[in-house]
């Protein structure tokens, strides 16, 4: 009977992958989880090609692409007014989220409120505090490369303030301070006690001594968009040579150590993911964050390089009835109310620590911005394929906004770097080979991008293979190269592989996944998908996603 029974059930099961393997226009599934090799994945990739419909599509070559280096800015609109008001003298300030963000990382949201309903005055007229929420290094972007003009701006260190300086921008500072906090390095406990007892103290050099030595994984974050970022590289560089950090001397070592070090994180949210996981033991972090995010408890936070106290600037531009404004805005700030809020916060914990400057003013930190982005893949060249999702579903504004997004940020990508471009719907297309950034190859994925147009089902996890097909054949030319793949899609198969189907070969090949959301159906599939090779999903509503891929593509390529 047992006999039967188990001969009874293989047959069902065999009945049951016939049916499943042979369902036309049907996802195709499998439930056995492998671990693969490199060798093993490619093996399985070629395996599962076979089933796979793959048309060539020839681009064309764009003529009228223009140059947009560094313009690929969405409207201003984008960051949120979290404080508005519409009293007489509106001033609006530019402040990053840990002071404008949602409780407790809301300082400057709820001092604005307060200040407003005050309703201080100046020459007989109310003041209004408008608060936007931006990032540090985004402020300095828009009004360096756009034609943003706040009236105030409070970022978390003094070097954006220094940065804008240098681009021409008159800036006035108001105050040193309105919220003191460092940035510096967080280490899970057991791996924070191993490295006291063999290096000492925990100092940027002796992380970065560690790191080279195999001892430690550091992760940071992106230096354009995280003043904490910019922070830890600056001591870095310092660190590799203490008498001139921009030096080529500094450059080379930062060349060497990102030989070996993890991609810069695109966001701190990935490096708290990451932490969860157990993959990084060791990362950038400001004192405040830190002291609010209750999943870190089990780490040691150590503060590192200049000191984050949030200083207050205006700009030359602005009226003398506004720039009044802004002192008695920070004025309030200072007061003894304000101040203990702040320290309930998180704010205001290491005042006894003296900043550790790397020796830089406003255009010396532009220039090791630079530095890091000529050394951030460790001399190897990137090899990525964009995977875009043009089946019915994507029509009309989601498919508009891919083309659009993808058109202003590729600018962003480096001509160093070896691009292709796939799309899908219920077929795969090859719109243009992997070839390097040039810019006849920047021209002709104008004109592929440029050329898309949306219809049919969404074979998603097949136009994944292969992409990871087209990488791997590109690798075997391009030696020592990392590889790398961004879908943009809506999140929606329903035709071809499933993503269990291709789980394992994307795993064994450890091509890192980036996926960007468009009009999100299924942000689960996608979310998953980054996270088996710890890469990111990014759902942004469309008017944002410039920034997002502008970002993106700044740590990547």
């Amino acid at each position: 009977m047992k006999a039967f029974t188990k001969r009874l059930f293989a047959l069902v099961l065999a009945l049951a992958t016939v049916f499943t393997l042979s369902g036309c226009g049907e996802m195709t599934t499998y439930d056995e989880p492998k671990t693969y090799t490199y060798e093993e994945a490619t093996k399985e990739l070629e395996s599962k090609l076979k089933k796979v419909t793959v048309s060539n599509v020839d681009a064309p070559l764009d003529i009228y692409d223009i140059d947009t280096e560094h313009t690929a800015l969405a409207d201003i609109d984008t960051f949120d007014l979290t404080v508005r008001s519409n009293a007489p003298i509106m001033v609006e300030i530019a402040v990053p989220s840990e002071l404008s963000g949602s409780a407790p990382d809301d300082l400057v949201n709820v001092l604005a409120r307060n200040f407003n309903d005050s309703r201080a005055e100046v020459n007989g007229r109310t003041i209004g505090i408008n608060i936007r929420s931006i990032s540090s290094g985004e402020v300095v972007t828009y009004m360096t490369e756009g034609d943003y003009r706040p009236d105030g701006y409070i970022p978390s260190s003094d070097a954006p303030g220094e940065m804008i300086g240098a681009k021409g921008i008159g800036v006035i500072k108001l105050t040193d301070r309105i919220a003191g906090n460092t940035a510096g390095i967080l280490m899970e406990k057991s791996t924070y006690n191993e490295f006291t007892e063999k290096y000492g103290a925990v100092t940027v050099d002796k992380v970065l001594e560690a790191s080279l030595a195999g001892d430690l994984t550091f992760a940071y974050t992106n230096p354009y968009t995280s003043a904490t970022g910019l922070n830890i590289l600056t001591a870095m560089l310092h660190s590799f040579d203490a008498n001139n950090p921009l030096s080529d001397t500094a450059a080379q070592k930062l060349l060497d150590y990102q030989k070996q070090s993890p991609p810069v994180a695109y966001t701190t949210g990935v490096l708290r993911t990451q932490a969860a996981k157990g993959i990084i033991k060791a990362m950038v972090m400001e004192e405040q964050a830190y002291v609010n995010t209750p999943e870190l408890k089990d780490y040691i936070y150590t503060p590192a390089g200049i000191r984050h106290d949030h200083p207050v600037y205006t700009f030359d531009y602005v009226s003398s009835e506004k720039q009044e404004a802004l002192r008695q805005f920070v004025e309030y700030c200072l007061s003894p109310e304000a101040q203990r809020l702040a320290t309930e916060k998180g704010f205001n914990r290491h005042d006894d620590y003296i900043g550790q400057s790397p020796g830089l003013d406003g255009a010396g930190y532009l220039a090791a911005q630079k530095i890091w982005k000529a050394n951030k893949d460790g001399g190897k060249p990137i090899i990525a394929v964009f995977v875009a999702d043009i089946s019915g579903s994507m029509d009309g504004a989601p498919l508009n906004a891919l083309k659009e997004s993808l058109l202003a940020t590729s600018s962003y990508i480096s001509s160093d770097n070896y691009i292709g471009l796939v799309s899908y719907s219920s077929s795969v297309y090859i719109n243009l080979p992997i070839a390097q950034f040039d810019e006849t190859q920047r021209a002709y994925f104008s004109g592929a991008v440029k050329s898309l147009s949306a219809n049919g089902g969404t074979a998603t996890y097949d136009a994944v293979l292969v992409a990871l097909n087209m990488l791997s054949a590109k690798a075997q030319e391009v030696s020592d190269a990392k590889l790398m793949l961004f879908v943009l899609s809506d999140g929606a198969a329903n035709n071809g592989y499933s993503l269990s189907g291709i789980t394992d070969i994307v795993g064994g090949m450890r091509v890192p996944i980036y996926t960007i959301g468009y009009n999100l159906l299924d942000s689960s599939s996608l979310k998953t998908l980054s996270e088996i090779n710890e890469a990111a999903l990014i759902n942004a509503e469309t008017d944002d996603i410039v920034n997002q891929l502008r970002n993106l593509f700044n740590v990547q390529l």
